[in-house]
């Protein structure tokens, strides 16, 4: 068996294995008999009810978002060939954010629950259109990092300004809570609600592998392969816009593993785009699964939130990244 395939079996493996854990693992302390009777055979009301409707959903979008994040990052990384780049770089994330905090302030999300994630996929999608108005359709990858950048910081400005302007004390601190980024208190219809956005961007980004791979060449040997730049630029965006803005729409910000999986895994994987995005993907999973059920063990009474825990991780893995960058430039 090739290694790379090993590699692949491998984070298989513990994704399940986390997930198993992501399913066992909470406060109400109950026992892993219980536990499996009540979510396959439905035994036990209570217990069924805390099985089914609280931590299957919760570990399902562990999943979800720690794979659509991690692959989302690899695509970007292999596309920008620029190991800093993650998936907020374009902008996705902050307008999805930005999308759910109105949903907040509004007060939308508390008369009608799917409210906060359709505002916030509604912000991903005018992103994507703010995008190809400043870059263009033919821009090539700086006109999109700079129009991301500007998307992304204007994104940021209304938010702040949002928090700035509430008169709602309540409504403010939502707001800042959801914005730390959390699966807990999620139902089985956020996970319905993301799962279609969330494939069909995985999808598109699964298929930039190849050409990903004739890009590490250069645009020019890239293009006289035959890749067509433009569909796979909009191919990336499109993907990213899907993938990233279902994830924050349902989990809000978690911010690092688009950065930090893929230097994980490339080492195991290689250097081809074509075997990272997929280890990134299961690697993804893997590093949100373990984050959720971090922060039910370490602080089980605190509710502390899965975007903290994974910015205490990525930061100094991001500030380890930069001295070592700086080491081989010197």
């Amino acid at each position: 068996m090739r290694s790379d395939m090993k590699v692949l079996l491998s984070l298989l493996l513990l994704v399940l294995l986390l997930f198993a854990a992501s399913l066992l693992v909470g406060p109400a302390g109950l026992g892993v008999g219980d536990s499996l009777a009540a979510l396959f055979r439905g035994e036990g009301d209570a217990v069924v009810l805390v099985m089914r409707e609280i931590r299957l959903p919760r570990a399902l979008l562990g999943a979800m978002v720690g794979a659509v994040l991690g692959l989302s990052g690899a695509a970007m990384q292999g596309y920008l060939r620029n190991p800093l780049a993650e998936p907020g770089i374009i902008g996705i994330s902050s307008s999805s954010a930005l999308g759910a905090v109105l949903a907040l302030q509004t007060g939308a999300a508390a008369m009608f629950p799917l409210a906060l994630p359709l505002s916030a996929l509604s912000g991903a999608g005018i992103a994507v259109l703010l995008i190809l108005a400043l870059a263009g359709p033919r821009g090539g990858a700086m006109a999109l990092i700079l129009a991301g950048i500007a998307i992304s910081a204007l994104a940021g400005a209304l938010t702040s300004l949002v928090l700035n302007l509430s008169s709602n004390p309540f409504a403010a601190m939502e707001i800042v809570f959801w914005m730390m980024g959390s699966l807990a208190d999620r139902s089985m219809q956020h996970v319905w609600l993301a799962a279609p956005f969330m494939v069909a961007g995985s999808a598109l980004l699964l298929a930039m592998g190849r050409p990903l791979d004739a890009l590490t060449l250069g645009e020019d040997a890239a293009a006289s392969m035959g890749v067509n730049l433009t569909r796979l630029r909009w191919q990336l965006v499109i993907g990213t816009a899907l993938a990233v803005g279902a994830s924050v729409a349902v989990a809000g910000a978690v911010g690092f593993v688009g950065l930090v999986v893929p230097h994980l895994v490339r080492p195991l994987m290689g250097a081809r785009p074509s075997r990272v995005l997929p280890a990134s993907m299961l690697g993804g999973a893997c590093m949100v699964l373990a984050a959720d059920v971090a922060v039910r063990i370490v602080a089980p009474d605190q509710d502390l939130k899965l975007g903290v825990l994974t910015a205490l991780i990525g930061a100094p893995f991001f500030l380890h990244l930069i001295w070592r960058l700086r080491g081989a430039e010197a």
